[in-house]
């Protein structure tokens, strides 16, 4: 039941038709579960919590950094170094003292995913990776939880609700994974700084309508929007019989970081094993990423010319007897770069520095 103090707080929720009394009860026994407190995790928390949800449990496993102020709205440059799980409880706690938050500073992972999804009614995926998202799924199903899918890149974001009364699942809409390397992040890829807080905002919409029992979900719907010209348009999915039975979390999801040990190198071993002899650096990023930083020495080709005619000149110049290393910002660009140097250029032993330049510059 409500107190005194939680009605004169949500009045504006009460004062609604359709809402009322009853609705903001059940948000207030309502349990959510956020994975991720990135882009699209800080406003849907934020909203979360001051719409009176019950229990608010964040999943994160990573620190700030200055490069997340852009659009992480629930941080200051204070927060820098600090655990994301943390700062968001602590900031979610501030602003609803009614709110139970959890704060989980780990990876969602196998070992913990039924149990997390599990024990809330609604999930929020605000994971930045493939991985992450088709484990949220599968344990959603396994569960029978309903989760609030959210994607953004660029100047576009997409939203859904998946597994929802026996509506369609983020498997109806992307059966498997893509290979490695071949979906660029945030960090590679950049986003307006706006566009995760507004598709944040309208996951929060979608999880109090779930639990508030108010409003239309959707599901079994697609909602796709530009930032930049405005456009909006929502796409019909169908069920795919095929994507709901899943009796346990799938052994791809860790397996394919495992398959992209082998092609990778950490910052740490690299420095190592350029104090052991003559290696190959191929950086691909931008002209104005190499302006700010670089490790050098290094060969310079961005990504988008590696297959040009004009790159072959630089790229016979490397010898497949020795070690080659390409890097780029985050390790997304690197990793598709390698694939081509290995299968095109004869460079079978060629590695993407895992983390990019975020990893080499924390290990200075």
């Amino acid at each position: 039941m409500l107190t005194a103090d939680e009605l004169r707080r949500y009045q504006r929720h009460l004062a609604l038709p359709g809402f009322g009394r009853a609705a903001q009860e059940r948000l207030k026994a309502g349990k959510v579960l956020v994975v991720g407190a990135g882009g699209l995790g800080c406003p849907a928390l934020l909203y979360l919590a001051a719409a009176g949800v019950g229990r608010i449990v964040v999943v994160d496993s990573d620190s700030v950094e200055s490069s997340n102020l852009q659009r992480q709205v629930l941080y200051t440059e204070a927060d820098v170094g600090k655990p994301k799980a943390e700062v968001a409880a602590q900031r979610l706690r501030a602003q609803n003292s009614f709110v139970e938050v959890v704060a989980v500073a780990q990876r969602l992972r196998r070992e913990n995913a039924l149990d997390l999804v599990g024990a809330s009614d609604v999930v929020i995926d605000g994971s930045d990776n493939f991985a992450t998202r088709y484990l949220v799924n599968d344990a959603c199903v396994m569960t029978d939880r309903p989760f609030v899918y959210g994607a953004i890149q660029g100047f576009e974001g997409q939203l859904s609700v998946f597994n929802w009364c026996g509506g369609p699942t983020y498997r109806c809409l992307f059966p498997s994974p893509p290979p490695a390397g071949q979906a660029p992040n945030c960090a590679e890829a950049g986003v307006l700084g706006v566009l995760p807080g507004v598709v944040g905002t309208w996951q929060a919409g979608e999880a109090i309508k779930i639990l508030s029992g108010v409003g239309e979900p959707l599901s079994g719907k697609l909602l796709l929007w530009n930032a930049l010209t405005m456009n909006v348009q929502t796409v019909r999915l169908a069920v795919e019989p095929n994507s709901r039975p899943i009796h346990a979390l799938p052994a791809d999801v860790e397996a394919a970081a495992c398959a992209s040990e082998s092609l990778e190198i950490d910052a740490v071993d690299l420095r190592r094993l350029l104090g052991a002899g003559p290696v190959q650096l191929l950086d691909v990023r931008e002209d104005w990423e190499r302006d700010e930083d670089a490790i050098l020495p290094s060969l310079h080709i961005p990504l988008g010319l590696l297959e040009d005619a004009s790159s072959e000149r630089i790229l016979a110049g490397l010898r497949p007897d020795l070690p080659t290393v390409v890097y780029c910002a985050a390790g997304v660009r690197s990793l598709a770069a390698v694939a081509i140097l290995r299968e095109s250029h004869g460079l079978r032993t060629a590695r993407s520095l895992r983390g990019g330049m975020h990893a080499w510059r924390a290990t200075r």
